[in-house]
C-alpha cells in the first residue's frame, strides 16, 4: 500500500521481527468476530455492545476488528492557542468532526464543548467518544490532576457511543480519579455506552536523569492491567520506548520473567507485554500517535501502526500528527495509519 513506500530501514526490520517473547497463540487477537469473541462472553450489557459495535463498524477499517480514532481534546490539556496555532481553522470544532468522518475515522474524541456546538449535526454521522476529564493547565503554578468535566447522563444526552477518561496512575491522586472514573464506567455502562481509558502514568520520581520510565513497559503495561480491572472496554496507552521502570526505581513488585524473557528490547515485544496486560488482548490496546514533529510525522505514524498491529494491538489514537497540518494532508495521514491496518501482508509478529 502507498503507506509502506520509502520505509525507513529499522521500520523494514520491524516488519520482519519474530516475536519470541509472549506467543501470539497466546493473544486473543483483532478480527471481524472480535466482540462475538471476546464481549458477548462478558458482563457488558447487550446496549454497550451495540454501542461497541458502532464503534468497530464504522470508518475504513469497519468489519476489522481495529480502531482508528480521531482525539481533540488538546484544547484543554495544552492550552487551545499551542494546540490549534499551527491550524488556527480548529479552533472552529466542526473542523474536527469533519476531520475524523473524511479521515475514515471509527470514532471521535473530544470534549463536553466540542459535541455540545455541533451535536444535532453529526451524531449520526460518525460515532462520538466524549472524553469527561481533563487536566487543565490555567491553575498558577500548574498542577497535573484529572478532574471531571461534566457527567456521564451529559454525555448520554448527547448522543455518544462511549466515554473516555484518564487516569495519572502513580500521581498523589490516583486514588480518587480510580474511584470516580470507575463509577463512572459503571455508570456508562448502565446506560449503554462504551467506555475508553487513557491509562497514562505520572509522578515526577519516574523520569530520572538518563530515562523516563512513564513509557516503561513494565509501569505502562500494570497501568494497562489496572485499567481493564475497573472494566475499560477500550485502554489507550503510550507507546513503550523501555522497560525496568520497577526495578531501577526500586518499588513495586517484579518477576525476573517480566524482563528475560517476557519482553525484549524491540519495541514490538515491549508492546506485546503491553497488549498482554489488557487480559491478553480480551481489551483492545491502542497506543497514541504522540506530538507532531512536522515533516517526519506521516512516517512515524506508520511505524507505530506497524508495531501496535504487530503486538497484537487494535490501532492508533492520533491526534496532533493529522489536526498540525493542512486539512487535506491531515486525512491522509489518518488514511495512512489505517493503510497498515487494511494490509494483510502484515501479520501478528
Amino acid at each position: 500500500m502507498a503507506s509502506l513506500t520509502s520505509l525507513s530501514a529499522e521500520t523494514e526490520a520491524l516488519l520482519q521481527h519474530e516475536c519470541k517473547t509472549i506467543s501470539k497463540d497466546l493473544l486473543h487477537s483483532p478480527g471481524p468476530d472480535f466482540l462475538d469473541r471476546c464481549f458477548v462472553p462478558s458482563s457488558r450489557p447487550p446496549q454497550v455492545l451495540r454501542s461497541l459495535g458502532q464503534l468497530y463498524n464504522h470508518g475504513r477499517l469497519a468489519g476489522t476488528g481495529y480502531l482508528s480514532i480521531l482525539p481533540v481534546d488538546q484544547g484543554i490539556e495544552h492550552t487551545a492557542g499551542s494546540s490549534f496555532g499551527p491550524n488556527p481553522m480548529y479552533f472552529d470544532p466542526e473542523n474536527i468532526i469533519r476531520l475524523a468522518v473524511e479521515g475514515g475515522c471509527n470514532a471521535v474524541a473530544t470534549t463536553f464543548g466540542t459535541f455540545g456546538t455541533v451535536a444535532r449535526r453529526y451524531a449520526h454521522k460518525i460515532p462520538f467518544l466524549v472524553k469527561i476529564n481533563h487536566n487543565e493547565l490555567l491553575t498558577y503554578p500548574n498542577k497535573f490532576d484529572q478532574i471531571l468535566f461534566g457527567s456521564v447522563e451529559e454525555a448520554w444526552n448527547l448522543g455518544a457511543a462511549a466515554i473516555g477518561a484518564t487516569i495519572y496512575f502513580g500521581s498523589e491522586e490516583s486514588n480518587r480519579q480510580i474511584i470516580e472514573v470507575s463509577q463512572a464506567f459503571e455508570r456508562a455502562h448502565e446506560l449503554g455506552m462504551a467506555t475508553v481509558l487513557w491509562c497514562y502514568t505520572r509522578n515526577n520520581a519516574f523520569k530520572t536523569a538518563d530515562k523516563d520510565y512513564h513509557v516503561a513497559a513494565d509501569l505502562t503495561g500494570q497501568a494497562n492491567h489496572l485499567g481493564v480491572t475497573i472494566q475499560a472496554d477500550i485502554i489507550k496507552q503510550k507507546l513503550p520506548e523501555n522497560n525496568g521502570g520497577f526495578a531501577a526505581l526500586k518499588f513495586g513488585k517484579t518477576f525476573p520473567a517480566m524482563y528475560d524473557t517476557l519482553a525484549s528490547d524491540n519495541p514490538i515485544d515491549l508492546t506485546r507485554y503491553q497488549v498482554a496486560n489488557c487480559y491478553m488482548g480480551r481489551i483492545g490496546l491502542i497506543n497514541s500517535g504522540g506530538e507532531s514533529r512536522g515533516a517526519t510525522d506521516q512516517a512515524e505514524a506508520v511505524r507505530t501502526a506497524i508495531i501496535n498491529k504487530r503486538a497484537g494491538g487494535q490501532g492508533l489514537i492520533s491526534g496532533r500528527k493529522a489536526f498540525q497540518r493542512p486539512f487535506a494532508e491531515g486525512v491522509a495521514l489518518l488514511n495512512a495509519i489505517q493503510d497498515v491496518y487494511l494490509d494483510q501482508s502484515i501479520t501478528l509478529a
